[in-house]
Formats: C-alpha cells, structure tokens, sequence
C-alpha cells in the first residue's frame, strides 16, 4: 500500500517541474528589458528545446512507472488490454506544457479522491463489510478496478469518474451501517426470543463489529451465552410446576433471572409461580380462619384472617371474614353482657347490671335493648342506694326535711311493680325507721342549779336541778356553761329503741383567774 503514495508524489513532481518552467520563462521575460533582447531569445529557444525533449523522451517513461493503490502492475487482469507506449505514441504525446499541467492537475485529482475511496474501503472493512454487503461492496470495488485500468492508460478524467462512482458507492454503504446495526440488533433480539442461540451471538457479534460500544449488543452476546442454561432452567421449572413443587419451580426461575434479567419468559413464569404460591398461602390461611370459625374459635380465627390481610392488603375476601367474624364475636359478647344483667337485676344488683349494659353499648352504641334496660336499672340503683342510705342512718330521719325525703323515697319503692325480696326487705326497714322517728321519748336532765343549759335543736332550758323533755328521735347535743368553770358538751341519741340515762350537765372544772381573763 505503498505505491499509490509514490505515485501521488511523483505527480506532485511532475507538476511541479511544468509550474516551474513556465515561471522560469516569466523570469526570463522580465529581465529583457536589463540584459540585451538577444541573450533573452537565445535562452528562451534553449529551454523551449530542453522542454520539448523532456515531455517526447522523458515524461511517458514517468507516467508508466506510476502504480496504482488497488492492483500492481502485475496483478493487472489478464482481459485487460493496456495500450502499449511506442515511440510514435510519445511523439504524439508531445503536448505543450499547459496541457502537461493540465493532465498533472487530473492525475492529482484522480489521486485525491482514490486516497478518499481507500479510507472509506478501509473502514468499511473493519466494519466487516462482506458479511452484510458483499455483492454492494464487490460492485463499488469492480468500479475502483475500472478506474485503475484508465489511470493506466491515462485516461485520468475516466479514472477520476470512476474512483468517484466506486466511492460514492462507499459512501452510501457507509450509510447503511446504522440500519444494519438496527437490523443485526433485532435479529439478535428475535433470535433470543425463539431460543436460537447461536443465531444470536451471531447477530450480535455482527453488531459489536459495527458498533463495539453498543450496550444493547453487549447485553444480548452476554445473553445468547447464557441462553440454553437458561431455557434448561425455564423447561425444569415448568416441570416442576406440573408436579406440584412450587418452591422448586420458583428457586430454577430464580436462578435463570440471575443468568438473563432481560429474559421475558422466564420472567413471567416467575411472576406466575410466585402468585400461585400467595395464592396457595393465602387460601389456606383464609380456610384455617374459617375451620377456627366453624368450631366456635373466634379468636384465632381473627388471628388467621389477620395474616392474610397482611399477606394481600385489603383483601374483600379478608376483610369480609374479619367483620363477619367480629361481628360474631360482638353478639356473642352482646348476649353474655345481657345474660349477665339479666341475672344480676333478678339478683336486685342493679348497679352491677348497669356496668353490663354499658359494656354491651361499649361494642354496639346502638343497642335499643340495652339503653331501655340501663336507664332503669340505673333508676333503680338509685332507689336502692337512697333506701340503703336512709336504713343504715336513721338518726338523719330526725332532721324534717330529710325525713320528708325518705318518704317521697319510700313511696317511691312501695309503686314499683314486682319489688323483689331485698327491695321489699328494704322498705320494710325504711318504713319502721319511719314510724320510729315520729315517736316521742321522755329524756331527763339533771344540773347542778349553777350551770345554764342549753339543748340544741330544742332551746335554752337554764339553770336546773332536773327537768324532762320529749324528744323527738334524733340525735341531739347539750351544753352547759358557768361563769369561772369549763363549759361542758354532751351528745346523745333519742328514739329508735333506745333509751337513754338521764344526761347530767354540771360545770365543775374551774378555771384559773388568769386563764378566766383570758
């Protein structure tokens, strides 16, 4: 490869030989006008007969020792015929030097865009140009040859047409290299689908010549690599799914993923198995929770549908089960919070049963029964918290009001319909504490005649030796005061079967003059 830039630089050479003949001659000319118009024509005529000697015996010897870049002389086509250059014909090439430089200038032409055509052919075989266009390729590189043929024979205009056809050629082959790599790239593709192999590495391969950098050419060769392990590994779990080995079946598409995580098929299979393995685990979760069910566990069958609703996050079937289930359990627990304060109202606990009937609302507000149920059960431990609280303080009964408030209470039992034994027991008391508060008893106080007594709840009785008073039930206090004695204070209780000493009130602690002045 060589030659051709010999070649290239000998018709520099020549070229330049003529452009410096004519300059010399120009030279010449201007220096007439200095040196004599005699000496200026001989040497004109000089180097005019030097020239014309150069371009009859000289110039054609060059020509043919000129080679091209495509073919030595000697690798030249046998059906080539190459005119051969006598004598006569070099005299008939005796041109003048204009149109020496002339075919100089086309020579350097044909020249230029050969060493154009050489890169393009150059690069196009690094791109692997025969095994995606050969029959275009061999037609450019048939008109290359062609155009050798006429830069032999120096017809440099036809090689100049030529070269320019092959590499226009070229040029348009050039072009076609990213539709080709496309091409390659989804033969490859479609190759990886239908499980050929070797097609793919082939297509790929291809395009990783066109285009090394390519990542999606570098992927699928990595992938036609792995391809027949992969496809072993899809047709293992396939079977594997119809044996009803699941986990075995998801573990052999795992593995294949690994190898090719672009490969479509097995990832959808994966996907596949991977549901019906949910699914399977979800189901049984959802028949555990209903078996639980059946057999009156409610609880852990909350438990079991619980871990299915995780497993699939609102679930209509899980969900479904989960109020179902709940609202099972809620009426249960609804019929033993009323068992319950049934039982404890026929048992007159009626604050006990109060509680029941708010633990049933607890659950369902809007329990009609249990709202009736709790306002009269609430009424009704109001009555036997008053009744209780009147039985065990009967000295209050004293007081007019309270025991105005006791009876409004007491009637208030005697009208409720169906009064169980402990509220019947309760109005009994309550009556006979009544009847009790409203008898008088005799109380005697005795003093000592010096100390002024005063009753509470009574009046000032004065100073007394003895006196008796009627009573009304009650409790009640006494006081007695002296001037320079302690007072003295006393309290009793009258009435309700009891009867009571007589009180003594004397003051006969005295007191010093200093603690009197006090």
């Amino acid at each position: 490869m060589k030659e051709p830039q010999a070649s290239m630089n000998q018709g520099n050479t020549n070229q330049s030989d003529a452009v410096t003949g004519i300059s010399a001659g120009e030279t010449l000319g201007s220096s007439q006008n200095h040196r004599g118009a005699s000496w200026l024509i001989w040497t004109m005529m000089g180097v005019l007969v030097l020239l014309a000697l150069a371009v009859i015996f000289v110039l054609p010897k060059l020509v043919e020792q000129y080679e091209l870049p495509f073919f030595s002389r000697v690798d030249s086509p046998a059906n080539v015929s190459i005119p051969a250059v006598t004598s006569s014909s070099n005299q008939a090439l005796a041109v003048s030097p204009f149109d020496e430089a002339q075919r100089a200038r086309q020579r350097a032409q044909a020249q230029d865009i050969l060493a154009a055509l050489l890169a393009q052919q150059s690069e196009l075989e690094a791109l692997g140009v025969s095994q995606w266009a050969e029959g275009a390729y061999n037609e450019a590189i048939a008109l290359a040859i062609r155009g050798d043929e006429a830069y032999r024979s120096q017809q440099f205009l036809l090689a100049t047409e030529q070269y320019t056809e092959s590499s226009d050629a070229l040029a348009s082959l050039l072009n076609t290299v990213p539709q080709v790599l496309t091409a390659y790239l989804q033969d490859g593709a479609e190759a990886l689908r239908t499980g050929d192999a070797e097609g793919a590495k082939l297509s790929f391969g291809l395009a990783l010549v066109l285009n090394p950098g390519s990542d999606e050419a570098n992927i699928g060769l990595a992938r036609a690599e792995n391809l027949e392990q992969v496809i072993s590994l899809i047709a293992q779990a396939e079977e594997a799914t119809v044996n009803n080995q699941l986990a075995q079946a998801r573990d052999l598409l795992e593995q294949a993923i690994k190898l090719d995580r672009y490969h479509d098929v097995a990832q959808q299979q994966l996907n596949l198995v991977r549901q019906e393995i949910s699914d399977r685990a979800f189901t049984d979760l959802m028949s555990a929770g209903f078996l639980a069910l059946g057999q009156g566990k409610a609880e852990p069958a909350i438990v079991e549908f619980e871990k299915a609703l995780a497993m699939r996050p609102k679930s209509p079937q899980a969900l479904e089960a989960i109020a179902q289930t709940r609202d099972q359990i809620a009426t249960k627990q609804i019929a033993q919070h009323r068992d319950e304060a049934k039982r404890l109202e026929e048992l007159e606990r009626w604050q006990d049963a109060v509680n029941q009937y708010d633990e049933a609302l607890a659950i369902d507000a809007n329990l009609v029964f249990a709202a009736r149920s709790k306002t009269y059960a609430q009424r009704r431990a109001q009555l036997d918290t008053l009744l209780q609280d009147f039985i065990k303080n009967p000295l209050r009964l004293g007081d007019q009001e309270v025991y105005e408030q006791a009876l409004q209470v007491y009637y208030t039992g005697k009208n409720v319909e169906n009064a169980g034994p402990v509220l019947t027991e309760q109005l009994n008391a309550l009556e006979e504490s009544l009847t009790l508060a409203q008898v008088p008893m005799d109380v005697q106080i005795v003093s000592d005649n010096q100390t002024e007594v005063t009753l509470y709840q009574v009046g000032v009785l004065g100073k007394l030796n003895q006196q008796m008073v009627s009573l009304k039930p009650g409790q009640y206090v006494i006081v007695g005061s002296r001037t320079g004695y302690r007072d003295v204070r006393k309290e009793f209780v009258v009435g309700f079967l009891q009867n009571p000493s007589p009180i003594t009130v004397m003051c006969e602690e005295k007191l010093d003059t200093a603690t009197s002045r006090q």
